[in-house]
């Protein structure tokens, strides 16, 4: 064992006696987090606006902050960009972490100095993690790639501006920057085609151990490495011990990611944003990410059925429960407060606290009032995945209203396969079974003719990549939509439609 392997290992020992406090008393930690944000937050002119120096507990909270998203929150991110300080935090930012918006174009996210020291804690911790509960640390020998977005930055009025993972590779431990990749002028490039090509000429010849990213690009990555070689990836880079991943369920793809490493791996599961980051894997025997009480973040949370509700009741974390679908709303050490995440998650232990990530609060389908959810269709598709030994590369759904020659409304399924399979219509019904049995809202709707069963229409092999290629939403952090109440992303797949 190396010294830095052995070195690693006293580090992740220590780093997990210390997180062991909050993990064991993660009321107590967010009762002091939530008392030092509110003191902070009261000598801006957001906690000005809201009364922070009346405020003694959440439920004064919620009564005087409403819940807001981006578009409530704009007008103060709009004073910050013009150099004000003490806004929403006192001072002024570190940086803004710039990310697609929907309705207003780019958002521009507040990180402080105490919210990125947070941010980059917890992904070091997330592998420390891994190594005190494995006994492995060999892997921090070999290199590191981290798929990413441009660590260039702009600067206007003393912040500095760019993507969230751009910021974080600014951060990256001495220790590591020999073994990380791809080097700086390849993580500069725009063009995210030939930016994973000059990777795959970076790591090629290396001893690659740990691999990072959203695991739509990083399967790009891979299938450049198997055109190139003619070789699993695995065999390519037999050291490759660990993938890291946030952002989509890993679930759908794992099929076609052991196939082309020729072996399986080690994964480890992050949920960070550019608003913060809440979770990573703590374990490997049960569903769910360890949700992080001490990292400058507090926590409510609205049942997602109820969030449209004039006035929906706001939980904390010692209120929630197993298993209901939650919209999180977070305030934090960046001044972020009562901010709608966007994301939805459930709870699959209290003790401790560990959350999956189910979907978006916008994202899902309910044209007919079926409240369907991502976690629903990923679980689905998994079945019927397995059903007919397919593998997939992307997918997404979305409902048809109004289908020709007078057929009844259904869901239509837009899927990009390795190989389409031959049982097509075997794995449709499995799906539309395990949907039935998932939402009863669903069932009930078949049941009573208003939908009628799920059809999958297949994409052609790098349809959703032209596709989000054709949006600037290439690579980096970008994300397909899973779910749509609308037809605007099945219509931009079009083009891409064969028949099986």
């Amino acid at each position: 064992m190396s010294l830095k392997a052995f070195a690693a290992r006293i580090f992740a020992a220590s780093v997990h006696r210390r997180n062991r406090r909050w993990i064991q008393h993660p009321i107590q930690a967010q009762r002091k987090l939530f008392q030092h944000i509110i003191r902070q937050g009261a000598s801006t002119q957001f906690g000005r606006d809201h009364q922070f120096d009346t405020i003694r507990n959440p439920e004064d909270f919620a009564r005087q902050v409403p819940v807001r998203d981006y578009e409530d929150l704009k007008p103060y991110v709009n004073q910050i960009l013009e150099g004000q300080a003490n806004v929403l935090w006192p001072g002024r930012p570190l940086y803004l972490a710039k990310t697609s918006g929907t309705t207003s174009g780019a958002k521009y996210i507040p990180i402080t100095d105490v919210s990125i020291k947070a941010q980059v804690g917890a992904s070091r911790d997330a592998i420390l993690n891994y190594i005190h509960r494995t006994g492995r640390s060999s892997f921090v020998d070999g290199k590191m790639i981290f798929l990413q977005g441009s660590p260039e930055l702009q600067e206007k009025n003393g912040m500095k501006i760019g993507r969230l993972s751009g910021i974080s590779a600014h951060y990256v431990p001495g220790y590591l920057q020999r073994n990380r990749l791809p080097s700086w002028e390849t993580n500069c490039m725009e063009d995210w085609e030939a930016k994973v090509d000059k990777i795959v000429a970076e790591t090629l010849p290396e001893n690659m151990t740990v691999i990072a990213g959203i695991p739509s690009w990083v399967q790009m990555y891979f299938e450049k490495i198997q055109d190139q070689t003619g070789k699993a990836v695995g065999e390519v880079f037999p050291n490759l011990e660990l993938f890291i991943y946030g952002g989509v369920n890993f679930e759908p793809y794992r099929a076609r990611f052991e196939s082309l490493l020729g072996r399986k791996v080690a994964s480890i599961e992050l949920f960070p944003a550019s608003e913060g980051f809440f979770a990573y894997q703590d374990q490997d025997q049960e569903p769910g990410m360890l949700l992080l009480t001490d990292a400058g973040i507090f926590y409510e949370f609205i049942e997602a059925d109820k969030f449209y509700d004039e006035n929906p009741r706001r939980l904390t974390l010692e209120q929630v429960q197993m298993g209901v679908n939650y919209a999180m709303i977070i305030s934090t050490d960046a001044g972020l407060w009562a901010y709608n995440l966007g994301d939805t998650i459930a709870f699959t232990s209290l003790k401790p606290y560990r959350v999956i990530v189910t979907g978006r609060i916008k994202h899902f389908i309910s044209a007919f009032g079926e409240h369907v959810i991502a976690k629903e269709v990923e679980t689905a598709l998994q079945e019927g995945l397995k059903a007919v030994a397919a593998d997939v590369n992307e997918f997404t759904v979305a409902p048809v209203i109004s289908p020709k020659d007078g057929e009844l409304p259904f869901h239509e399924w837009l899927i990009e396969f390795e190989s389409v399979p031959q049982k097509l219509e075997e794995m449709a019904r499995v799906i539309d079974r395990s949907m039935q049995a998932q939402n009863s809202y669903y069932a009930d709707l078949l049941e009573g003719n208003i939908l009628q069963p799920l059809k999958i229409t297949c994409i052609a092999p790098g349809g959703f990549r032209n596709f989000m290629k054709l949006q600037g939403k290439l690579g980096g952090q970008h994300k397909v939509q899973r779910l749509s109440n609308d037809r605007k992303v099945a219509e931009g797949l079009a083009p891409y439609r064969i028949s099986p």
